[in-house]
């Protein structure tokens, strides 16, 4: 058997060379072909905006929607931190029945169309919803409200922060917190000093992701929140209102997304990237 695999790895050896320059052509090709793809249309989108100039901005709503879609996702970004936080922790350190049927739950969102998505929400917290029924009764209306846009976008993309807080505390040394202990830590004391600082940076990668999905979300927020300008108007659905009457306005629009984009994507790397603590 062995002087077989040997004569078999000397034939595989000489015919290498050619074999490796051509699979090497055609990955390069498929990669370049792929990276075209992918980047060509933001290239245009930029290049186009470049080309007809900056839009009026006391009619393109523009100010009103980068405003609104500001205050939305922060206030999405701290709803998610004090509610994904402990989801997060729970479900790295605990075991519990039906553990992976809530996990489940919890990140369906994640591949759930949109359009389902705003309307699951509109049926449980809609006026005649499970939820929303209910609350009408006592005065409070949460669909076409900015409420109503908070809540969309923490549903579509708290998910993103819960399962990197998830993974991020599924690696803190235990050893670590051991030592805590027999220092004296123990509960909120333990989980402040120790477990916060040796995950922070995942966690903190995590909520900008999150905070980067929730500035593009679209399809739940216009189904459960509308689309009212200076109300529920964000900036994606700004785009969707005045593609046709002013185009210049959606691409400027769209411009401004993709930079925002990037420099969340750009600030979450940077925190994820390996570090030398020698």
């Amino acid at each position: 058997m062995i002087p077989i695999l040997r004569k078999q790895r000397k034939i595989n050896t000489s015919d290498s060379p050619l074999a490796a320059a051509f699979g090497s052509a055609i990955s390069t090709f498929i990669a370049a072909a792929g990276l075209i793809f992918l980047s060509l249309p933001l290239i245009a989108l930029i290049l186009r905006a470049l080309q007809s100039g900056f839009p009026d901005l006391a009619v393109s709503g523009i100010p009103q929607a980068l405003l609104l879609s500001f205050v939305t996702t922060l206030a999405t970004a701290a709803l998610t931190l004090i509610v994904g936080t402990p989801i997060g922790y729970l479900l790295a350190r605990r075991e519990f029945r039906f553990k992976r049927l809530i996990s489940v739950l919890i990140e369906l969102p994640i591949v759930l169309p949109p359009a389902v998505a705003g309307l699951a929400l509109l049926i449980a917290y809609g006026r005649r919803g499970m939820v929303g029924s209910l609350l009408a009764d006592i005065g409070i209306t949460i669909p076409f409200t900015i409420y109503a846009v908070i809540m969309a976008q923490t549903f579509v993309a708290a998910p993103f922060y819960i399962r990197a807080a998830q993974i991020g505390f599924s690696t803190v040394p235990r050893e670590i917190e051991e030592a805590g202990r027999v220092d004296g830590a123990s509960g909120w004391t333990l989980f402040r000093w120790i477990t916060i600082p040796v995950t922070f940076h995942a966690l903190a990668a995590g909520l900008i992701l999150s905070w980067a999905r929730a500035l593009g979300e679209f399809g739940a927020t216009i189904l459960f929140a509308g689309s009212l300008q200076g109300r529920t108007q964000t900036m994606p659905l700004l785009i969707y209102n005045v593609i046709e009457r002013d185009l210049n306005a959606a691409i400027w629009t769209g411009v401004i997304l993709i930079g925002l984009a990037a420099l969340a994507l750009f600030v979450s790397s940077w925190l994820t990237r390996p570090r030398d603590h020698g």
